[in-house]
């Protein structure tokens, strides 16, 4: 086996994203593995056998690391997943595609014994379906399947909530309706991160003032928050059910039930921020280590 590995890498370069990319370089390196950084497949074209970035041929690399969802396309997922097909990838196409669809999530979740909010996925027409569900479940949560930072999440707590939102769902490019029972909790939820199978870090956030939603882009907050066993181990089981190699598991605390749910296994979890380390969120460098660990064994294990 060739001590000479080459990889290419993706990774976001806001939140202190760019200062984490140098890290993992730099551990890479002394690893004897090079590092062709700024691949973004949104710019590569495929010409015959080979996929091509800046002339160079992804596939001949021995692996690729795409770490950024700001910046995510259609074209650059659809090159993805081609790619994956003849190299490495972190994470590969398939746990990528499975973590980007919630109900797809929540049914592999459930199908593993991992507890998710009670769900319902019908084709948008079948309105009766959704009306018995409302009628059962008193308020419940409209979810678009691929949306991210709680973008599109909808609380429906009447049929006539419920009668404003379809004409928009039926505007929508969807064939599927997706709706979580609406499960009561404290407004607070836990991050936990995974980085192959092992624990990372975890911290809280906080939805702001009325609001329902942790997503920091729904305007929730970060604060530190310790966890126990029986959550890092519902992370473990969650991130093994969908085959990813880095993931961050949000769960919470169904207060009626009094048991932890998992609502959704992000597979690109971001580094904590400049501002966020600050708070004493610690866990980058780990995190870096251990993805170089992941890194360095998945392109020893190509290279056989």
């Amino acid at each position: 086996m060739s001590d000479k590995r080459t990889i290419g890498m993706w990774l976001y370069k806001n939140g202190g994203g760019e200062a984490i990319g140098k890290k993992i370089i730099k551990q890479l390196k002394e690893r004897n593995i090079n590092t062709i950084d700024d691949i973004n497949l949104r710019d590569a074209t495929a010409k015959n056998a080979n996929i091509v970035h800046n002339g160079v041929k992804l596939n001949k690399l021995d692996l690729m690391f795409s770490y950024n969802a700001g910046e995510q396309t259609i074209y650059q997922t659809y090159i993805y997943q081609a790619l994956n097909r003849i190299i490495p990838m972190i994470n590969s196409y398939d746990a990528f595609a499975l973590t980007e669809d919630k109900f797809h999530t929540s049914f592999v979740l459930r199908n593993a014994g991992v507890n998710t909010a009670d769900y319902r996925v019908c084709h948008r027409d079948d309105t009766e379906q959704l009306r018995k569900t409302i009628q059962k479940w008193g308020k419940m949560v409209y979810k678009p399947t691929d949306g991210w930072g709680g973008v599109g999440l909808t609380k429906i707590e009447s049929e006539d909530n419920l009668d404003i939102l379809l004409p928009f769902i039926n505007q929508m490019n969807v064939r599927q309706v997706f709706v979580e029972k609406f499960i009561k909790y404290d407004n607070t939820d836990f991050r936990v991160d995974i980085v192959g199978g092992q624990f990372v870090g975890c911290y809280g956030r906080k939805a702001s003032g009325t609001d329902w939603r942790t997503n920091i882009t729904s305007g929730g907050s970060v604060f530190m928050r310790e966890c126990n066993d029986e959550i890092i181990n519902i992370a473990l089981k969650a991130t093994k059910a969908c085959g990813v190699d880095i993931a961050g598991v949000d769960i919470i605390y169904d207060l009626e039930k009094e048991e932890y749910v998992v609502l959704e296994v992000n597979g690109i979890p971001a580094f904590a921020t400049p501002e966020q380390e600050k708070m004493g969120l610690d866990f980058n460098d780990k995190k870096i280590k251990l993805i170089v660990d992941l890194i360095d064994k998945k392109t020893r294990k190509k290279n056989k």
